[in-house]
């Protein structure tokens, strides 16, 4: 065991996952283990490029009292930024104007002030790269894969993939006892904007009847002729299961989609009554189910879960999943391991060189075996047999 003395950090990338304190408590407690002193960073790196924005300091001592008194359901104890990328970090000029600048450096000597030895970072993928590049410049970092969607590369199951997996299922499993009811076809929008797994996996679960993903092409003329022989008297209602990544560029614009224009303002270039504000939630929830009533003349009802997904507590799997990511995350430190991502791949934890997992999608398999149960079971995915 090695007994150097140490002081590590840990921070959490932007957007709430479910499951950041097992995280914290993860690596803390392991770090105790060690003789390792444990700070955290509150708000992604703002606590350290904006300490007088905190009364009580932007660091967050953590001890082993500490980390075992947190709600382990709750939000992270280091809080959430809008933003982690201190290469581009807004900021207001004198002439008001809002502009970008690279604090990288910054942030590189008030680690070294803060006698800091190492970082260990939850965030997704465009985080991922951002460390990467804070590698390069000589930070000592190990990085945490943390995404709803779990299309992290090199990492089978991602952190807060799980929750939101469960909240789905249950999200889908009443949108369908409402189409029932209501004698309809529910179309349900969940979050995947490059990788299909959540849409998948929880509408193989949900008993959907089809499963539209980024991965597949879509044939809506077949989509529409399998729905409507599974509807008859005896079962009027049906399920359509959407990641908000479906490529629908092969069908002809329609008033749903945005127009050049439109297209080229910045979302905060307008408020909502100007009708020039892009809304991306419920697009292609909306657009299918428009398409589908259209070759149906069945009535459809468009559904989003979104950002609903982010919300509630962790599962038992992301709750072990993040202790041990946290965990594993100092075991890599005290090897010597630099610039890699803890990656789950059953039954082992591996330590990937960060290279490795940015600037790639995980994307679904054609030949996955979660394909493959969907097509068994007779799920539709699109038109594609």
């Amino acid at each position: 065991m090695n007994t150097k003395n140490r002081r590590i950090a840990v921070n959490v990338g932007a957007g709430f996952i479910p499951g950041m304190n097992a995280v914290v408590t993860g690596a803390t407690l392991a770090a105790a283990e060690l003789g390792w002193e444990v700070v955290g960073i509150r708000d992604g790196f703002a606590g350290l490029l904006e300490p007088g924005d905190y009364p009580d300091g932007g660091l967050l001592p953590l001890s082993p009292q500490l980390v075992e008194s947190l709600d382990q359901a709750g939000a992270s104890v280091l809080g959430q930024s809008p933003r982690v990328d201190p290469f581009h970090m807004r900021q207001v000029d004198e002439d008001g104007m809002l502009k970008e600048v690279d604090r990288s450096d910054e942030l590189l000597a008030a680690l070294q002030e803060q006698r800091i030895d190492a970082l260990v970072s939850a965030v997704g993928g465009r985080g991922l790269s951002v460390l990467y590049k804070l590698h390069r410049k000589g930070l000592n970092a190990v990085c945490i894969p943390r995404s709803l969607e779990n299309d992290i590369a090199a990492t089978m199951v991602s952190l807060g993939f799980n929750s939101a997996l469960s909240f789905t299922i249950e999200m889908l499993d009443r949108a369908r006892d409402a189409a029932k009811a209501a004698r309809l076809i529910g179309v349900v929008e969940v979050p995947g904007e490059q990788a299909g797994w959540l849409a998948l996996q929880a509408g193989i679960a949900a008993g959907a009847d089809v499963i539209l993903i980024p991965e597949l092409p879509i044939d809506f003329d077949a989509v529409a002729e399998y729905l409507r022989g599974k509807m008859s008297v005896e079962r009027p209602f049906g399920l359509v299961v959407v990641a908000e990544g479906i490529g629908l560029a092969e069908s002809p614009a329609s008033a749903d989609e945005p127009s050049p224009m439109r297209a080229s303002l910045s979302p905060l270039a307008a408020g909502e009554s100007t009708g020039f504000a892009i809304e991306k939630s419920g697009r292609a929830a909306k657009i299918v189910a428009n398409r589908l009533q259209l070759k149906l003349a069945e009535k459809t009802y468009p559904l989003v879960i979104g950002s609903w997904a982010r919300g509630g507590p962790p599962t038992a799997i992301d709750r072990q999943l993040g202790l041990g990511y946290g965990a594993g995350a100092i075991r890599a430190l005290n090897a010597g391991e630099d610039g890699v991502m803890v990656a789950f791949q059953p039954p082992d934890i591996a330590f990937v060189p960060l290279p490795e997992a940015i600037n790639k999608v995980r994307t679904v398999p054609a030949d996955s075996e979660m394909m493959l149960i969907a097509r068994t079971l007779g799920i539709c995915l699109g038109g594609e047999q």
